[in-house]
């Protein structure tokens, strides 16, 4: 064959342009990866795969590697910035006057260190209701977008085509038929299944709905590192929903595959309503590319709806310093007597694997929650190689049998606690 007739006589040729090219290649991927791996450890492993497997390496770190989001990232964060900019007055409706008297004293420096990442103030004066169950909470949001009168702002992760899905939507559907503002905001990974169709009533009824950075493979817009995690729903700027329930049937225990579905949610009112607010107009900004503003959207708060200290603090792909994993890292060291956390997936980064092993040896009593039959074995694998040395530290661990385990809960002391949306 003539081809192999040519690689024959100048295979040498083709050898030292082949070495050429990979040692070129080899040393500007190197430099790529220092450039955009923060953590030691991941950066050596890429550096290594790129060392040793010649063309593929570069291959594999070019199609899966972080340096992908690194537009829509910096699309985020440019989009947030002018968000602020543009909308001072409801940036300042947004972070009300700090209540010093909502938390005791030895806590508020912990507030504090959450201002400096971007969390919003704590104030005092909210009503805090919590679901453990999938369907109080659900019909609790029902009953909420039921009696909105201006506006609706749902955004989740996940928003199942099945009943409990059709319904949610319905509901959204009938408000936007009564000249309700209504908007969604879906992520597009966790909603895939989500199809057109089910969404074409809500947008003929004149309600919005965009996806959260839509999957183009094309694009190689497939990244599952730059997603929508949030679970907001947003009533009348009065009244908020936030934890860990998605939209599906297996959040109300209806999935035979998932069976029991135990869980952590919470209706707020009161002053830190217009937090989430505020989180959900910059998510819609980006989602949409439409800007929302006015004092519609930041009504004044019912005056002492309640007696609870509430502080939201969110996290993002586009802060500098991981906010919800500062602050965790934070209360873990601040805890004396008690540390109970609850999550599904139990795969903590080097720093907060030390800070547990830590408050065991310290006697503090540090119990982790997290589940026995697993939907996803990956995390839940690499959550049990840490397992040994907490057990060794005195840290006790607890798996939940009766069904899916989803809720995303730490308590600390008895005097401080995070419940939301974020796995650990």
């Amino acid at each position: 064959m003539p081809w192999l007739d040519t690689l024959d006589r100048y295979w040498h040729e083709i050898t030292a342009w082949g070495a050429l090219i990979d040692f070129v290649l080899v040393g500007v991927t190197v430099c790529w990866i220092l450039t955009n791996k923060k953590e030691a450890t991941s950066a050596l492993a890429w550096c290594l795969l790129v060392v040793f497997l010649p063309f593929v390496g570069f291959l594999l770190f070019w199609q899966f590697g972080y340096q992908h989001v690194h537009r829509p990232v910096m699309r985020k964060l440019r989009q947030k910035q002018r968000f602020r900019q543009t909308h001072q007055a409801e940036t300042a409706a947004a972070t009300p006057r700090v209540e010093t008297a909502a938390m005791p004293s030895d806590w508020r420096g912990l507030a504090q260190l959450a201002r400096r990442f971007d969390a919003f103030p704590l104030t005092g004066g909210n009503d805090l209701q919590l679901y453990h169950e999938g369907q109080p909470a659900y019909d609790a949001m029902l009953a909420a977008i039921e009696g909105a009168e201006h506006h609706v702002h749902a955004e989740f992760f996940i928003v199942q085509p099945d009943d409990t899905g059709r319904r949610f939507v319905a509901a959204l559907t009938r408000k936007a038929k009564a000249g309700v503002e209504t908007r969604l905001v879906y992520d597009a990974m966790g909603s895939h299944r989500l199809s057109r169709a089910t969404l074409q009533p809500l947008r003929d009824a004149g309600g919005q709905a965009f996806a959260f950075l839509p999957l183009a493979p094309l694009r190689r817009r497939m990244q599952i590192n730059m997603r929508n995690h949030r679970k907001i729903l947003v009533v009348d700027g009065r009244v908020a929903f936030t934890g860990g329930l998605n939209i599906g049937d297996e959040y109300l225990s209806k999935d035979p595959h998932f069976g029991f579905w135990r869980d952590t949610h919470m209706r707020l009112e009161g002053p830190t309503v217009a937090a989430l607010q505020r989180v959900f107009l910059e998510d819609w900004d980006f989602a949409s590319g439409t800007h929302l503003k006015g004092d519609c959207y930041f009504p004044e708060s019912r005056p002492h709806a309640g007696d609870t200290a509430v502080q939201v603090v969110h996290s993002g792909p586009d802060q500098t310093l991981n906010a919800i994993r500062e602050v965790y890292f934070a209360a873990i060291g601040r805890a004396r007597k008690r540390l109970w956390i609850a999550t599904p997936y139990f795969v903590p980064d080097a720093g907060v694997y030390d800070a547990l092993r830590l408050a065991g040896y310290q006697g503090v009593d540090v119990r982790i929650l997290f589940l026995f039959r697993p939907d996803k074995w990956l995390p839940f694998l690499a959550g049990r190689y840490y397992l040994g040395d907490l057990l060794d530290a005195g840290v006790k661990v607890f798996q939940y049998a009766k069904g899916m385990m989803h809720a995303k809960v730490m308590l600390v002391d008895g005097q401080w606690a995070s419940v939301g949306s974020a796995n650990l």
